[in-house]
């Protein structure tokens, strides 16, 4: 089997220009790919764990992947996906989003002469002439045809920008320049970025009369169609100080039935063969897929120091021998304590449970917090120092997420 066709079986491939031409490619380890990258946060999610792993298996097998940094397009911002325009970030910030992006992305992928590359969009976008691109690159496109992209369908109604309907032409360039720079044949990206990729093999086609190939990857999404990658309506960061190896691994121990195989075809690298074994499992070994699941995108993520970690402080709360020393831990300061005492809404903003008061009222309110395996219904409920058995108070918010409190 080639990469080409294990890509197809883990059901990776979503839509392909020229398939014959980009599988013959990426089978003899020949493609030039790139992925772009908007540096729209200081730190990768788990969303991004498709195009990560993706550079990964195609770098193993002989490819060539450029990783693009968005500086110059993140300045302007993708409508896809959006029922709003983005955040406006200053260069300061995107540069610095960009070094947190590289040294995430070295946990995949291989940088170095002869390897995999980075580079920055900014490099060529931030310096073009106006006029010069409207008529170059502008004179290429067809505004009847940008407007019967998805990308652009879902804002017409509530209103899309200007500087939001250049992003196609900033992408395509994007392609362009890569192709004549570093000879990128190929561009991988999520499927909705479909008529972005279009735009670009378009462009070269029409400047330079050559053929570049895109491919789009199936975005991740669960049994009920959302995109995966959020717990509670917040990103699964892989930035160890904004989601913790632990509940990185929580997230995924927790995926739905439903959605184990998927996730263990799409995003890990056990055998397909080993994968299928556990289509019929059932029960007790069915939530054993789901910790190896969870095993791997820790340890790819975090390392399999820290796996093993996060999955001993998992065991500890379902009573599976387990400790709670590797479970997300909050320590408390005589300090913290008025007359003694520390309120429910203190230690839930504290720990990072909720971000306010208003929050953490809500969530005892809706009877969504326990401490000490005890649901707490009162929201001026208080705890002194002899609450905490051997020091430590176990909190829990929802179902699903825990964290200790020590003394």
């Amino acid at each position: 089997m080639g990469v080409y066709e294990e890509l197809q079986a883990r059901g990776l491939i979503a839509q392909v220009t020229n398939e014959e031409e980009i599988k013959s490619m990426v089978n003899a380890g020949k493609a030039v790919f790139y992925i772009g990258f908007d540096c729209t946060a200081d730190s990768l999610t788990a969303g991004h764990f498709m195009a990560l792993t993706l550079m990964k298996r195609l770098q193993m097998a002989g490819n060539k992947p450029i990783a693009l940094i968005g500086g110059g397009t993140t300045m302007i911002g993708d409508p896809s996906g959006r029922t709003d325009m983005r955040k406006m970030l200053t260069k300061e910030d995107i540069d610095y989003n960009a070094a947190c992006f590289k040294r995430q992305m070295e946990n995949f992928i291989e940088f170095g002469e002869g390897k995999a590359m980075m580079v920055n969009n900014a490099d060529w976008l931030l310096s073009l002439n106006y006029v010069e691109l409207l008529r170059e690159v502008g004179a290429c496109f067809s505004v009847n045809n940008m407007l019967r992209a998805d990308c652009y369908k879902q804002r017409m109604e509530k209103g899309l920008s200007f500087l939001e309907f250049n992003y196609m032409i900033m992408q395509s360039y994007d392609f362009y320049m890569l192709f004549q720079k570093y000879g990128c044949n190929m561009q991988f990206g999520g499927d909705d970025q479909w008529s972005n990729m279009l735009g670009g093999t378009e462009l070269i086609r029409r400047k330079l009369g050559e053929d570049a190939h895109a491919m789009t990857i199936t975005l991740l999404t669960d049994s009920q169609g959302n995109k995966m990658g959020k717990t509670a309506g917040n990103a699964v960061w892989l930035d160890p100080n904004k989601t913790s190896p632990f509940d990185f691994y929580q997230y995924w121990r927790n995926v739905d039935d439903a959605d184990v195989l998927k996730c263990l075809r799409m995003l890990t690298f056990l055998p397909l063969e080993q994968i299928e074994e556990m289509a019929h499992w059932e029960g007790s070994q069915l939530n054993r897929a789901k910790e190896i699941l969870a095993f791997e995108l820790t340890k790819l993520v975090h390392g399999e120091e820290e796996a093993a970690k996060a999955q001993e402080g998992a065991k500890a709360l379902f009573g599976a021998g387990g400790n709670t020393t590797n479970m997300p831990t909050t320590a408390l300061s005589a300090e913290d304590f008025a007359d003694g005492k520390i309120s429910i809404l203190d230690l839930l903003v504290k720990t990072g449970l909720a971000a306010s008061k208003g929050e953490a009222r809500r969530l005892v309110q809706q009877g969504g917090v326990s401490a000490a395996e005890e649901k707490v219904t009162d929201i001026g409920k208080t705890f002194s120092e002899t609450d905490f058995s051997e020091g430590q108070l176990i909190l829990k918010k929802g179902k699903k997420v825990f964290h200790k409190v020590t003394l």
